[in-house]
């Protein structure tokens, strides 16, 4: 194989892309390097066409442990397992940039395998990985449209926009936006942001635009040294087009009275095919329904882009009836639904100790996350019977948007310590569920008493071109999403964006329609937060009886072994007697004491339990002590946790003492005071007469 590279600077570093290195029997494979971070990327093309409905590309991220230099925690298990959600989510982002790109009638199943080989902890591999997924399709012999590419935009905290910023400089920043383009235009956009205005949002998109071209570029020189001519395919079989004519004439009138009102046009158009299956013989009811869905597009397109008339009768910018309510589930800590149109969406936020945080375990290393949210759609949410169980990628996908959206506003730890985890049941889809669990779940953190920044809402917006006009639609129902060009999903409080997704189906987005989109969307959500605040206006200042109390503090690190005790002894006593949980971490080089409970005379007990174990006796100190052994010579006393001293026979009294029995017993509560404390820590008592 002979190895041919590309090199450019992006972002102040080298990105080199390799083909020819590994996996020859691929249609194409591109080893791509950024800094220190090396991704391997193929594409493979099967040999026979599927019969499946829709167009089968896969795509797989897979993160190996062994990139960074780590070894799996687990004891027991040490291969890499199946892939963490935010290998998943990379995939995704891959996936929604490559996909629009493929002709129609291509149906053989492609599959896109992008490995992490090194990964230097500074230089994300997700963006190598989609621009070698780009450069691997378009050098190989599968028909795709590209090439593509992709970068990362940050900011600073004063407003410098920063090109595929590293892991360190993402801490700090306030935008991480990926964005995926042609030479041409916007391909695909993903962004988390903590309340950036739209307009620096757009000047981001256009500033990494310019980055793209010249990756694109690059790419291109690549594919003319080594790239292989495009397979050709046949175009799909189609109705005769008489056949075709007649059923149109058949049902224009039908079609064209139910559009532009409400209504449920998928039953209108499974009618319209039945009543016309006698009729024609020779074609199936689906050749009948494909007939009437390409005519129903049409129309339906032809309305909306020509009179701005949608579907079901809305203007371009009206939002469907909005519904909200909180407190449905009386044992929960937070619970709101929220309802647009006919999607409805029921989220319950739960309270828990700091110790529940997700563990993430990397190639970069191991992270705690506080917040969670996850989503769920249940296949009666689309009225169907299907798969019920562990989340597709999708709802990873929608889970991980809203928590995206709602990250920025959620409290720090030291402000409100506990860990937070959200679930959203879809209970109707109909368009943007996700955007309607960002609403609902806004509102059921209030609920719980969660102090949030400030709450935010999302939106969906839409698009239909003709390549000449194009036509921005507020919150598109389902339908508009499946005949339409654009999903663009915003999501932000009313000071700014705090994430955003895009996904098309043409070949490229003009900035002058992004920009009319952020701007549509940004009058939506002030809408959509209205009806929100009416319900809920700002955060309860209690939580639910229900949840967890908290209680931090910090005790001298040398004390840690003391509280935990041989083998976990001692906190297991004092969880044990108090029903509080408790929870050492020092980690951060300090003893952080964390004690949660729902009972407060139980939690009380814990604090001072563990506060007296901790604390320094001085002399002179007078305390009531526990006698728990005796002796001839005198009593032991028990002060403070762990901590006995000497009542020596003669500081129990004045008078002569010949038996310590004959004053004090086992058991018996005394009043003693701190005479000295020696250079051993022994501490001598002399008895406090009443």
């Amino acid at each position: 194989m002979k190895i041919t590279k590309v090199s450019l600077q992006v972002g102040g570093k080298t990105l080199t892309l390799e083909h020819g290195h590994f996996a020859e029997k691929a249609n194409s494979a591109i080893l791509a390097t950024y800094g220190e971070t090396v991704v391997h990327v193929t594409a493979c093309m099967a040999q026979a066409d599927t019969n499946l409905p829709y167009f089968p590309l896969s795509v797989d991220y897979a993160e190996k442990l062994y990139a960074g230099g780590k070894i799996k925690g687990s004891r027991w298990v040490k291969r890499d397992g199946r892939p963490s959600d935010d290998a998943v989510l990379k995939g995704r982002i891959i996936d929604r940039s490559i996909r629009p790109l493929f002709p129609k009638n291509v149906h053989r199943d492609v599959q896109v395998i992008a490995t992490i080989l090194s990964a230097d902890g500074e230089n994300d591999a997700d963006m190598s990985a989609l621009i070698a997924a780009s450069a691997a399709l378009h050098t190989s012999d599968i028909p795709w449209s590209g090439p593509i590419a992709a970068v990362r935009m940050g900011m600073t905290a004063d407003g410098k926009y920063l090109v595929n910023p590293t892991f360190t400089e993402r801490l700090t920043s306030k935008l991480d936006l990926v964005v995926s383009a042609s030479k041409d235009a916007i391909v695909m956009v993903e962004a988390g942001a903590n309340e950036v205005s739209e307009s620096a949002i757009l000047e981001a998109m256009q500033l990494a635009h310019t980055e793209i071209k010249k990756i694109v570029a690059v790419i291109e020189d690549l594919q003319a040294k080594v790239g292989k001519e495009k397979l050709v395919f046949a175009q799909d079989p189609t109705v005769d087009p008489q056949l075709a004519k007649e059923i149109e004439k058949a049902v224009t009138t039908d079609l064209t009275a139910r559009l532009g009102k409400p209504g449920d046009l998928d039953s209108l158009v499974n009618e319209l095919a039945s009543a016309l299956v006698d009729k024609y013989e020779t074609l199936t009811k689906d050749e009948i329904m494909s007939v009437i869905e390409s005519l129903f597009t049409k129309l339906a397109r032809d309305l909306t882009i020509n009179k701005e008339t949608r579907v079901d009768g809305r203007k371009t910018t009206e939002i469907r009836e909005l519904t909200a309510e909180i407190d449905l589930l009386p044992h929960v800590h937070g619970s709101a639904m929220f309802k647009r149109g006919e999607t409805q969406v029921l989220s319950i936020a739960t309270l828990g100790a700091p110790a529940l945080g997700q563990l993430i375990e990397s190639m970069e290393g191991e992270e705690t996350k506080h917040y969670i949210h996850h989503y769920s759609a249940p296949p009666y949410s689309y009225g169907d019977p299907g798969r019920f169980g562990y989340p597709g990628r999708r709802e990873i996908g929608h889970g991980a948007l809203a928590e995206r959206a709602l990250f920025p506003m959620i409290p720090s730890q030291l402000d409100f310590p506990y860990t937070i985890h959200v679930v959203s049941e879809v209970m109707s889809s109909n368009g943007s569920t996700s955007q309607a669990s960002v609403c609902g779940s806004t509102m059921a953190l209030m609920a719980a008493g969660v102090p949030l920044k400030k709450p935010v809402a999302g939106i969906a917006m839409g698009l239909m071109t003709d390549g000449k006009k194009s036509v921005v639609l507020t919150d598109i129902a389902g339908v508009e999403d499946h005949i339409g060009d654009m999903d663009f999903k915003v999501a932000g409080t009313k000071d700014g964006v705090t994430a955003l997704q895009m996904d098309i189906k043409v070949a490229g987005i003009s900035f002058d329609v992004l920009e009319r989109a952020l701007a549509q969307a940004k009058d939506a959500r002030m809408q959509i937060m209205e009806v929100m605040l009416k319900v809920i206006p700002e955060p309860r200042n209690q939580l639910s009886k229900y949840a967890p109390k908290i209680v931090q503090f910090e005790i001298p690190t040398d004390k840690i072994g003391e509280v935990i005790g041989p083998g976990g002894k001692m906190i297991k006593q004092i969880m044990s007697e108090t029903g509080a949980e408790v929870d050492i971490d020092d980690s951060t080089g300090k003893g952080m004491v964390t004690v949660s409970g729902v009972d407060p005379d139980g939690m009380d007990k814990a604090v001072n339990w563990i506060k007296n174990m901790c604390r320094v006796p001085e002399v002179g100190e007078v305390f009531d002590g526990e006698v728990v052994r005796i002796q001839p010579f005198g009593a032991f006393v028990n002060i403070l946790p762990g901590k006995d001293g000497l009542l020596h026979v003669s500081k129990m009294s004045k008078e002569f003492v010949k038996d310590p029995r004959d004053l004090v017993k086992e058991g018996q509560i005394i009043k003693v005071k701190i005479d000295r404390i020696d250079d051993m820590g022994k501490i001598s008592l002399s008895l406090v007469q009443e």
